[in-house]
């Protein structure tokens, strides 16, 4: 029984429950205390499951939805259910896991990132822009990626943070994989400022759109020097 199977990892999830992960999860937005690494473990032992990630995912648990995207077969799911379950999915966490790890699998993904980036919901807008962000590495053929940086250029500034939070990603993204608009994306970036003060660990590689791009294009170029 699929109800059997949910009390038992329920159970399981709360026996993980940390105190010391809640606290570091709830500072980025995420209400849930277990280690991302116990999680991903109990999901890969529970291998695909797709009516039992459907049960989970309807518990409205951040736990048990991180684990029910782990397990689900993302072709599985139809468009509407998909869109219903990305404007469920409000802790970051969950939010990003569902764009990554099943809705860029999806057959649907393409229909959901043109409604998505024109929703008026930042957070449901985000996840668009992480979709055309993807197609920007991978299969820009088809973008208007001067249009996509005269969006950003108008609307990035004031956008809320989850939102800006892609569009600059997005930006960086052009200016790295495409040299015929990298000094405008770098141009804008320095422009807007978004993110120019952010603090990055050492190590880490700003996401301030200019020292991203650069950044990456060093790196590109150096993996592609002989010697």
């Amino acid at each position: 029984m699929v109800e059997t199977r949910v009390v038992a990892v329920m159970a399981e999830l709360a026996e993980l429950e940390d105190p010391r992960a809640r606290a570091v999860n709830e500072r980025h937005g995420d209400d849930h205390g277990v280690n991302l690494g116990k999680l991903r473990a109990l999901a890969k032992r529970l291998k695909t499951q797709q009516d039992l990630a459907c049960q989970l995912w309807q518990t409205d648990d951040t736990a048990a939805r991180l684990v029910a995207i782990l397990i689900c077969r993302p072709k599985a799911f139809a468009r509407d259910e998909l869109d219903s379950m990305l404007r469920q999915a409000r802790a970051p966490k969950v939010h990003d896991w569902l764009v990554n790890y099943v809705v860029k699998k999806s057959p649907h993904s393409e229909e959901l990132r043109l409604t998505w980036s024109a929703d008026p919901d930042p957070v449901v807008a985000s996840a668009g822009w992480a979709l055309t962000t993807d197609r920007v590495a991978k299969k820009s053929e088809g973008l208007d990626l001067p249009g996509l940086l005269d969006v950003i250029e108008a609307e990035m500034k004031d956008a809320p943070d989850r939102l800006q939070w892609a569009m600059n990603h997005c930006l960086a993204q052009i200016g790295i994989e495409h040299a015929a608009y990298r000094a405008r994306a770098v141009e804008i970036g320095e422009r807007l400022g978004v993110l120019r003060d952010y603090p990055t660990p050492p190590g880490c590689t700003s996401p301030f759109a200019p020292i991203w791009i650069n950044e990456m294009v060093r790196r590109q170029h150096g993996a592609a020097s002989p010697g």
